[in-house]
Parts: C-alpha cells; sequence; structure tokens
C-alpha cells in the first residue's frame, strides 16, 4: 500500500512531466513563428508582467532602451565566457550586429512569447513543489530528494540560459544548449516517477534474457539525442538562410541548410531501424498488458509521427504546425525510450 504523501509526489511527479512536455510545446510555437524575441527582456515582458497590448502603451525610446539592455547583459555574459577560456565565442558575441537590430513591437508575438514563459514558471513551481514533496523519501529513498533538488537547480539554470538565449537575440548554440537541458530535466523526472513507482513492486521475471534489448535502447536514447542536437541546429542553419533571403523563397530553405540537414536526415534511417528492432525484442519477450508492450507500441506510433512530419517539413516548405509537431514528438520518443529502458533495466530471467 503506498502512503498517501508519496501518492501525492507521484502524482504530481506525472503532472510536471506533462507539463514540461507542454513547455517545449510551447517553445516550439515560439520558434515556428518566430516570436523567441517578442519579449526584449526578461523576466519581465516590456518591463512589465502582463505585457501591454499596444506599442501606445510603450516609451517612446523603448526599441533603444532594450537594445542598450540587451548589451549590457551580453557584455557580462562575454565576460564570463572570457574567464572560462571561450574568448573567441565572447569576441562573436560582442561583435554581433544583430544584437543591435532593435525589435518592432507585435502584439501576436509577444503574447506567444509570454504564454511560453508562464508555463516555464508554472514548471518551475511544480518543480519546486516536488522538491518539498519529495522529503518523505528522505529515509526510504533519499536519492529522490537529491534529484528533486537537482532538477529544481537545473531549471533555474535553464532559466537564466533563457535570459541569455533572448539577450543574444536567440544566439544559436546557446538555442541547442537550451533544448538539451530540457532533456535532462526531463530525464531526471522520468528516473524519480519510475523509482517512486517501483518502490512497492516486485522486479518482473521473464523467460528469455534481455541484454541486447538494453543495449538497443541505449542506443536508441543516444540516437535520439544526437538527431534532436541536429535538429536543433538544422533550425538555425535554416533561420541563417531566411535572414539572408529577407524571409523569401521558402521552399529553398532546407536546401540551403548545408550538410547538417543531409546528416540529420541519413540518421533518421538508423533512428527507426534501431527502433523497430527494439519493438520487436519488446514483442517477442513481453505480451499481454505488459507495460513494456505498451511503451513499445507507443514508441512505434510515436516514430512514424516522426518519419511523416519530417517528410512533409523537408517536402513542403516547412509547415509552421510541423515544425512544433516534430519537436514535441522527438521529446516524446526520448521520454518513451528512456522509461521503457527503466522498466526493462529492472527486468530479470528465469536461467540467469
Amino acid at each position: 500500500m503506498v502512503p498517501k504523501s508519496e501518492h501525492r509526489f507521484i502524482r504530481l511527479n506525472l503532472i510536471t512531466i506533462i507539463v514540461t512536455l507542454v513547455l517545449i510545446l510551447a517553445g516550439g510555437i515560439v520558434r515556428s513563428t518566430g516570436s523567441g524575441m517578442g519579449c526584449p527582456d526578461w523576466p519581465k515582458c516590456f518591463d512589465q508582467y502582463i505585457p501591454p497590448t499596444s506599442v501606445d502603451q510603450l516609451p517612446k525610446d523603448y526599441k533603444e532602451k532594450y537594445v542598450a539592455g540587451r548589451m549590457k547583459k551580453n557584455e557580462r555574459f562575454a565576460k564570463l565566457l572570457d574567464k572560462m577560456g571561450r574568448s573567441d565565442v565572447a569576441d562573436s558575441i560582442r561583435h554581433d550586429q544583430t544584437i543591435t537590430v532593435p525589435e518592432t513591437f507585435n502584439v501576436a508575438k509577444t503574447y506567444t512569447e509570454y504564454i511560453n514563459r508562464l508555463t516555464g514558471a508554472a514548471t518551475g513551481f511544480l518543480l519546486i513543489a516536488l522538491v518539498v514533496l519529495s522529503f518523505t523519501y528522505r529515509k526510504k529513498a533519499k536519492r529522490i530528494v537529491i534529484l528533486s533538488v537537482v532538477n529544481l537547480i537545473v531549471v533555474g539554470f535553464q532559466g537564466w540560459l533563457g535570459s541569455i538565449v533572448v539577450s543574444t537575440n536567440l544566439l544559436a548554440w546557446i538555442v541547442t544548449l537550451h533544448m538539451l537541458l530540457a532533456l535532462v530535466i526531463l530525464a531526471i523526472l522520468v528516473y524519480t516517477y519510475y523509482y517512486t513507482q517501483t518502490l512497492y513492486k516486485q522486479e518482473t521475471v521473464i523467460m528469455s534474457k534481455v541484454i541486447w534489448l538494453k543495449v538497443l535502447i541505449l542506443a536508441a536514447i543516444a540516437l535520439s539525442v544526437i538527431q534532436i542536437t541536429l535538429g536543433t541546429e538544422v533550425r538555425e542553419a535554416i533561420d541563417a538562410t531566411a535572414k539572408q533571403l529577407l524571409y523569401a523563397q521558402r521552399e529553398t530553405w532546407v536546401s540551403k541548410a548545408g550538410q547538417v540537414f543531409s546528416y540529420h536526415r541519413d540518421l533518421a534511417i538508423f533512428v527507426a531501424v534501431v527502433n523497430v528492432f527494439v519493438y520487436q525484442i519488446v514483442m517477442n519477450r513481453f505480451g499481454g498488458k505488459a507495460t513494456e508492450l505498451r511503451l513499445g507500441n507507443s514508441i512505434l506510433i510515436v516514430l512514424l509521427i516522426q518519419i511523416a512530419s519530417g517528410l512533409l517539413l523537408s517536402n513542403f516548405a516547412l509547415p509552421p504546425v510541423t515544425q512544433v509537431i516534430h519537436l514535441v514528438f522527438s521529446t516524446v520518443l526520448f521520454t518513451l525510450q528512456f522509461y521503457l529502458y527503466l522498466l526493462v533495466y529492472r527486468t530479470n530471467t528465469y536461467n540467469q
């Protein structure tokens, strides 16, 4: 019997996983609509907790004010990079002329980014609540307390990094790091959910060994992370092309993305093959209503959605809705794969 306090943690953990995925969805919408600079400052939006709805509500010199603020913050960040021995990156930030270009107020983009920030704030509060509730495991499973605290720290760093994303006008490598940290947050949440779920359950025992299944799932997870990283870099290359073409000739953007798009497209074949093998072994090893089998089915469905959305993106001039679907389902795929690995890792066989 699971105590009520622990049941509350498990339920809130699941809610936080879902809200984190919604946050990634919101971020995808921001990126696909070009709303990343809808709020030129951080954490407020146009120095207000509730953004304006009209340019008349802003001071006349708002463009110069926020450019000056960005430049000041970027200089502090550049000095930090200098101390870390990355003077080359620091100099590129200092000499990036796009940062000095003021953003014109657009109410739709402003509120798109504002909703993204509200979702981020909600995620932060949920993680704080998880830390508080995690202390119910302080004697039984200290790792839950430690991981919950670590995740809150990572989210705090993620929030700071978000402010750098804004101040640097969506600097490419920072956007990629921002995405990878989101995967770290998800992974910790999935692990704490899994571990608390299994405290009162016996290990699963099946007839056949699953060592190769574990290896294949790890390979699938690694490939998913690489694909997400490459996908982010593809998006960055396309953004650069779009700016050069003044956002015209949209149908040519993908072809001008360069080798990184070819790597992303070709690696997708390996991702599909590895996940199909994973699905086949799960089908052979687990039957009936096993959670592992349901996860295998879900992974296959998500993979098909990913393949379809990728084909639509490359052949139909990057439809914005499809961009969001492709991004969100890539993180859903990672989440399902990681949870499946945790379940399989705890599986034993009769002949051991």
